[in-house]
């Protein structure tokens, strides 16, 4: 295979190694959903084993997608939020059975499909100003910061306040701190770690910063320092005593259930699907892009249509084999910050994903106090975009504000652009800049369907 005739990546400043080294670390802040979307769609009903096997092919065939039919460096995966909303709102929620519950997945992505062949995400993505698309790069630093530092356990629900700060002394007071404490204080030590591995440019150096925190880890495994509890935190050394097998995917394979495809409430939880995925999957190929430098100088994605159909066909193909809405990862910074540029840098991830399928034990043995700190990391590179934000303009700058502290409080890129675009039609309209702003027919639309979403759903 001719990469540099299918990738052009000289044409995009890159090379081979860096973009393999990009597509591994984009899978090692990405592998987490591995261990996660079997146990949050277990809690549905589903078969544990089959929904890990859904996962890694799900994600593998939409990643190999977005590969050849953009070539840029995204990769997907079943995506959480939209996984949670499938086993807890709707199945356990509102007394849906899982096959109903991927029936409306599996409906979203066609209609995802038609939407991306018609240009409608398209016309969405270049119709939000270029001021709005850098604050929603900085709104998903700050948002998946706070998932890194929630990962750790080094920000916890705080009865008072909401959220705190772990408590050292409460974890010794306890006798917690070699199951936990041990846990968060590494993540801390990675952080720092991977701080100057960054300061000091070293190649790789998010790579290097999750490995170095992992293996800190087993050290302190090994020492007694650090005891697994079975529950929250595991073993940190690899399982192969059930050998190398791959759990069956048939007991969720071609399972939906389109019984109650033309009842409304079938309608409002597809709708939901839809537009979370629709305007997470924006946030994430503005925010990716943005910090990459792949916008043109009008702030448009060039072969945006190939990444919206990769993100659709993948999110149908995974609902027939059984499991939640795939979506473009955010976690794609992680590689795009090591200079990952190319479909390349996607393509090694889906081939990790594949082998994940044999080497399972490996890739789940990575605890998410490792990957903690390349999120926070990742979160401090896409906020340097704050400084493109032209604060001396209020109406510009004060939607952008609140786009980017919608996400993480709200803990919703979907949300936050909801937020950026209400706020950013109604100002400028009002203070009646909206003329000479120019602002689309279609941002008007938006804004009007974001307020009936908040009104009606």
């Amino acid at each position: 295979m001719n990469l540099e005739k299918l990738f052009h990546l000289k044409e995009n400043h890159t090379d081979v190694k860096t973009e393999v080294l990009a597509g591994i670390t984009t899978f090692m802040t990405m592998a987490y959903i591995l261990a996660v979307n079997p146990n949050i769609l277990s809690a549905s009903g589903m078969d544990r084993g089959a929904v890990f096997t859904a996962t890694v092919l799900a994600s593998f065939i939409a990643t190999c997608l977005m590969a050849l039919m953009s070539n840029y460096p995204f990769a997907l995966a079943p995506g959480m939020g939209l996984n949670a909303y499938f086993a807890y709102t709707v199945v356990l929620g509102m007394g849906y059975t899982w096959q109903m519950a991927l029936a409306a997945v599996f409906v979203e992505g066609l209609i995802f499909i038609l939407l991306s062949l018609t240009k409608v995400r398209e016309a969405i993505f270049n119709a939000i100003p270029m001021n709005l698309k850098h604050a929603v790069s900085v709104g998903i630093g700050l948002f998946i910061t706070f998932i890194g530092l929630q990962n750790a356990k080094i920000v916890v629900n705080n009865d008072t306040t909401l959220l705190g700060m772990f408590s050292f002394r409460g974890s010794l007071a306890a006798g917690t701190f070699q199951t936990e404490g041990i846990t968060v204080l590494l993540a801390l030590i990675g952080i720092i770690i991977t701080a100057v591995l960054v300061a000091k440019n070293v190649k790789g150096n998010i790579l290097w910063g999750i490995l170095i925190t992992w293996v800190l880890g087993i050290i302190c495994q090994f020492l007694g320092i650090y005891v697994p509890d079975g529950t929250a935190w595991f073993s940190l050394l690899p399982d192969f005593s059930n050998g190398i097998s791959v759990p069956s995917v048939m007991p969720t394979f071609m399972q939906m259930d389109f019984a109650l495809v033309f009842s409304g409430d079938f309608l409002i939880i597809m709708f939901a699907f839809l537009f979370v995925d629709m305007f997470d999957t924006l946030g994430t190929l503005i925010g990716v892009a943005s910090k990459a430098d792949m916008l043109d100088k009008n702030g448009q994605l060039p072969r945006i249509r190939g990444a919206l159909l990769a993100d659709a066909v993948g999110t149908s193909v995974g609902a027939v084999l059984g499991t939640s809405t795939t979506t473009t990862f955010v976690e794609s910074s992680a590689g795009v910050s090591v200079g990952g540029r190319t479909g390349l840098t996607s393509l090694v991830t889906a081939l990790l994903f594949l082998v994940s399928l044999f080497l399972s034990p490996i890739f789940l043995a990575i605890p998410s106090f490792a990957t903690a700190p390349a999120l926070v990391i990742v979160g401090f590179m896409m906020l340097t975009s704050i400084v493109k934000i032209d604060f001396s303009d209020y109406t510009e700058a004060i939607p952008c504000f609140i786009a980017i502290i919608a996400m993480p409080f709200m803990y919703s890129i979907s949300e936050g652009i909801a937020m950026g675009v209400i706020s950013y039609v109604a100002i400028n309209l009002i203070a009646g800049k909206a003329k000479e702003k120019k602002i689309s027919v279609l941002m008007y639309i938006l804004a009007i369907l974001f307020v009936l979403k908040y009104v009606l759903i």
